[in-house]
């Protein structure tokens, strides 16, 4: 199978006596998102015989897990409670096997900083980085602090959350003066900043999946925000975004994505599937960005989009993804 088509791979599973349990909504910022993503999930679970149901993850979610166990659960949730490995790790607790990363994995992912130190040791490339947390940016003096970093890491530079996602707290900062405020946008979502060295190019994501023949990658999808910035509104609002599948690549720089994103996937020692964002440059050098254990799944969502370009039906995909968690 070539690295970047999942074609023919969806393995014949029975899904028909599963129970799965789809996890969405949550009390993050992704609230709203999650529940997009979880109903999708719903329905295409539904659309190919699987008995599902949908289930917010909240204070009745272990007493139902007792009381009736399901076979396999499908993390739909966004932000720290789908992402930072806690929830994974009270389901292993619970003897529930679900889709997806286990715990520690999961956590490694979620704080970029992190998880950009096990790239970059791995030899796979990412931009500069400074993490900064909240105190340090005061008790040291901001206006230092942001003297340095602009000095040390050029402009423009990305602004974003150390743990979070959907792009929320996220800017481009094209000069010294817009520095400050985007530090503070970043810490209303984040005690820490994640301040990176701004690639500019191409923004790609790479979907990972594995049907039971290891991981593959899918056809990139390209993404072309109207504003030039994709936040939360480039993100989750139509119009706002064009889409590119698969991504209008050369054929090296199309083997190039694939063969990063699967080795950023297996480097943090992920499973069953992730979405990895990149930046291929004027060179057609990738650059991974971050990695997502718990992609989105709405109908402007990067992985289901990716899906349909590989020639495969996105409820089977998960049908098999389920019917796998449940032999674990």
């Amino acid at each position: 199978m070539g690295a970047t088509s999942a074609e023919n791979s969806v393995v014949t599973a029975t899904t028909s006596d599963l129970h799965v349990l789809v996890l969405a909504g949550g009390l993050s910022y992704e609230r709203d998102v999650s529940l997009r993503s979880g109903r999708r999930v719903l329905d295409a679970l539904r659309a190919v015989g699987v008995e599902a149901e949908l289930r917010d993850a909240d204070v009745a979610l272990l007493p139902a897990l007792t009381a009736d166990p399901p076979d396999a659960v499908v993390i739909a949730l966004h932000g720290a409670t789908g992402e930072d490995g806690s929830l994974r790790g009270v389901l292993d607790l619970c003897g529930v096997p679900y889709v997806g990363c286990d715990a520690r994995a999961s956590r490694l992912a979620w704080d970029k900083p992190s998880a950009k130190a096990v790239l970059r040791e791995a030899g796979i490339p990412t931009p500069d980085w400074v993490a900064l947390p909240h105190d340090r940016f005061s008790e040291l003096g901001a206006v230092a602090v942001l003297d340095r970093i602009a000095d040390r890491l050029g402009l423009p530079l990305m602004v974003k959350p150390a743990q979070g996602g959907s792009g929320l707290g996220a800017a481009v900062v094209r000069d010294a003066a817009s520095l400050p405020a985007a530090m503070v946008g970043c810490f209303a979502y984040d005690p820490t900043a994640l301040v990176e060295r701004y690639v500019p190019g191409m923004d790609v994501a790479v979907s990972v999946i594995d049907l039971g023949d290891g991981p593959q990658a899918l056809p990139p999808v390209e993404i072309v925000p109207r504003n030039g910035v994709y936040d939360y509104a480039a993100r989750y609002t139509a119009g706002r975004t064009t889409w590119h599948t698969p991504a209008r690549l050369d054929a090296r720089a199309t083997e190039s994505v694939a063969e990063v994103a699967l080795a950023a996937h297996n480097a943090l020692g992920l499973r069953d599937l992730s979405r990895v964002d990149l930046i291929v440059d004027a060179a057609g050098q990738p650059h991974v960005l971050e990695v997502n254990v718990s992609p989105g799944m709405t109908e402007t969502s990067l992985l289901p989009l990716a899906v349909q370009a590989a020639g495969l039906d996105f409820g089977e995909v998960l049908g098999t993804l389920v019917a796998r968690a449940a032999t674990r």
